[in-house]
């Protein structure tokens, strides 16, 4: 029904914008991921949604890519994911990070989401596996067992998965480097950014 908006941002907050179209503002829900993507309050924004209609209540989420707004679509298919959780994974990991890690089975880290407990995080992988792997042909591979044991170590010392992933997109990638070398140095990222 509304595949798309376009306008002026009016509100930004922690889990949903206002966008201003031809005078009319619509709340949109959006991703961690698709927050950082936005530029600032007054600046032209454009999403693509999807609009979630139950009994009691209608709403409208908005995704900065389409693939993104694919992902939302597959997570909410899954029996027991709602919005709210599947944009909550989506916050967590990006879509990359998401799908290669129900791609390679890795349901440890998916389960490090809020609101995603062990049970969901291995329904996820065995019910959109296959599908993903499909639709992901090109960006869907496997998650390094060392990012995993990373961000399983960073997030042991109480750092936020979102942090967790960010800091080891950073790191270079090499073989070479031991685990405790990798931990230093997204340590070292998390202290300088």
């Amino acid at each position: 029904m509304i595949a798309t908006l376009e306008g002026i941002l009016e509100y930004r907050g922690n889990d949903s914008i206002i966008i201003n179209v031809g005078g009319i503002g619509f709340r949109v829900y959006v991703s961690g991921s698709t927050l950082s993507q936005l530029g600032a309050v007054k600046g032209n924004v454009s999403l693509y949604t999807h609009l979630h209609v139950r009994e009691d209540n209608i709403s409208l989420y908005g995704f900065a890519s389409s693939e993104e707004l694919a992902l939302f679509k597959n997570l909410i298919s899954v029996s027991g994911v709602g919005s709210k959780v599947a944009l909550a994974l989506l916050s967590a990991l990006n879509p990359e990070q998401l799908v290669m890690a129900i791609t390679s089975g890795d349901s440890d880290l998916i389960s490090q989401a809020p609101g995603i407990g062990k049970k969901m995080a291995s329904r996820l992988v065995i019910e959109l596996r296959g599908k993903l792997e499909k639709e992901w042909k090109e960006t869907a591979l496997p998650l390094a067992p060392e990012s995993a044991d990373v961000i399983a170590a960073l997030t042991g010392l109480g750092y936020s998965l979102t942090e967790a992933t960010k800091a080891i997109s950073k790191l270079p990638d090499s073989e070479e480097l031991s685990l405790e070398e990798k931990i230093k140095m997204a340590l070292q990222q998390m202290a300088e950014g």
